[in-house]
């Protein structure tokens, strides 16, 4: 990380808007002015990509690794630039402030923007920077917006059950479906150009205040994804395209069978072979959308936990080496811009130690984890810090530090907590604490999800893991964010050594 700073966790999703869920029109940019009136230098969100309803709205399973979720386009930036009306919008549902209603807000945006596709499609403005877009992205834009179409074509079927010559891929059978869908992939790369000019203006924003974004590269993809369709031989899969082993993580304390995830596992003989060129377009890819990345479940990047399609469990699965070092260099040398935070939560050995020194790597500790009975030699406990890490009151995976006092933490960790901090914690002030406690930190990096900043309770959390219902849902409402304590996290950016640094015209 660049300098010691500290921000805000909070997805797109979560912004206030008229329109169900939080888009990259006003609020965002207001959210923006918030951060910097308050001295902060990051704002983190969570992956961009679509989601899908069979996925439970997750940002984490999406249909391309590559794309970004139309439904965080602004409507109001549609009708600045000419291509909805004011009176397209007038009549949207009364969506509720607090959560997303997925299904109310697809079925309302996706018309909204079918209308204004077709006003962009019978008119001559923004086509030249439209074909530059196309032109520029065409290393994954081509097959994910014919994926997309594909989909339509064969709802509900996997890919690897769609017609042999469109599973396979044939050159003849992907000419005839782009010709025969054209409309539906001219709609769906209008929709990416949309949010990829939304988004660069808010980007540009931000770099204008100060504000540096913090993106989040899941490393594993869904199998039912233009990823795999397009690139099969990257991942290991049968001759009928199912994977053969799938992705997980191994029997722990926590779970006594496992996690099995069921994400096709990389060939990363394949990858080596050729050059790991995939990875290189998706690190340069992320780099033209943040400034830093956290990669999730870094681990799996040095040894991955590779597990027989057939078993049900996690049980019986096997550590597999990757080749870290030169898939490394070679992303590094993709991206050289791009920093990384590597999300080393949960059982870390020591190669994977070695690799985040080696590369100069920042790992994560998280607050919540600080007050269990490993006592003064807790690795989450601040004095245990090294500078080159980033540490969280909590993550997207917690609950608030408000909940998590309320519901979830014993009287022990209440009173190891207290005797920490030299003060009697208390629900209504544990999140404060909590922050200050970060700010004060040795860390280079420090940050808070919104939640724990306005000091919210369990209702707030955003995701429950091995949980498929009720998550991702939480949105700020425009008085919460009015309430944000902009003086006070200016204070103790000041206090701690964590002012930003100089402004930037451009990301």
């Amino acid at each position: 990380m660049p300098h010691r700073g500290s921000g805000v966790l909070l997805h797109i999703s979560s912004l206030p808007s008229a329109h169900g869920i939080g888009d990259l029109g006003p609020a965002a940019f207001a959210f923006a002015d918030l951060l910097a009136a308050a001295k902060q230098s990051y704002w983190q969100v969570l992956p961009l990509n679509p989601t899908e309803e069979s996925g439970s709205d997750s940002p984490y399973y999406s249909c391309s690794s590559f794309a970004a979720n139309p439904l965080f386009i602004s409507l109001e930036r549609l009708v600045d630039v000419g291509l909805l009306s004011a009176r397209d919008c007038a009549g949207a549902p009364a969506f509720r402030e607090d959560i997303v209603d997925f299904v109310a807000v697809r079925a309302y945006k996706t018309l909204l923007l079918y209308r204004a596709f077709l006003n962009f499609r019978d008119s001559a403005s923004s086509q030249s920077a439209f074909t530059r877009f196309c032109a520029d992205q065409r290393h994954w834009l081509d097959d994910h917006a014919l994926f997309v179409a594909l989909r339509r074509a064969h709802p509900d079927k996997p890919w690897s059950s769609w017609p042999a010559r469109l599973r396979d891929r044939t050159v003849t059978a992907l000419e005839q479906a782009r010709s025969e869908l054209a409309d539906a992939v001219l709609q769906e790369k209008f929709l990416q150009f949309v949010f990829s000019e939304q988004w660069t203006r808010l980007r540009a924003h931000c770099a204008g205040r100060g504000i540096k974004l913090i993106g989040d590269l899941p490393i594993y993809v869904a199998h039912d994804s233009a990823d795999v369709w397009a690139n099969p031989r990257m991942f290991k899969l049968d001759k009928e395209y199912l994977p053969t082993v799938v992705a997980g993580v191994p029997p722990d304390y926590f779970s006594a069978t496992g996690q099995r995830w069921g994400n096709p596992v990389y060939d990363w003989a394949a990858l080596k072979a050729s050059g790991f060129g995939w990875w290189a377009n998706r690190m340069r890819r992320i780099a033209s959308l943040f400034d830093v990345v956290r990669i999730d479940h870094f681990r799996g990047l040095v040894q991955y936990w590779e597990i027989p399609a057939s078993e049900p469990t996690a049980v019986k699965g096997a550590w597999c080496p990757v080749p870290t070092d030169e898939f490394l260099a070679v992303v590094r040398r993709a991206a050289p811009q791009l920093s990384v935070i590597a999300e080393d939560l949960g059982l870390i050995t020591p190669d994977v130690r070695e690799v985040m020194v080696r590369h100069n790597l920042p790992g994560m500790k998280v607050l919540l984890f600080a007050f269990t009975e490993d006592g003064a030699a807790n690795p989450y406990l601040p004095h245990n810090y090294e500078r080159a890490t980033v540490v969280y009151t909590g993550t997207h995976d917690n609950p608030t530090a408000r909940g998590w006092f309320e519901r979830e933490v014993s009287t022990q960790e209440r009173a190891r907590m207290s005797r920490y901090l030299g003060v009697d914690v208390t629900a209504d002030t544990v999140a404060a604490h909590l922050v200050q406690l970060a700010m004060a930190s040795v860390a280079d990096t420090c940050m808070a999800p919104l939640q724990d900043v306005l000091a919210l309770g369990a209702d707030a959390r955003m995701n429950r893991p091995a949980t498929t219902q009720g998550n991702w849902l939480w949105r700020c409402g425009p008085s919460l964010m009015a309430a944000l304590p902009t003086s006070r996290l200016a204070e103790m950016a000041a206090a701690y050594g964590r002012l930003p640094h100089a402004k930037s015209e451009k990301p």
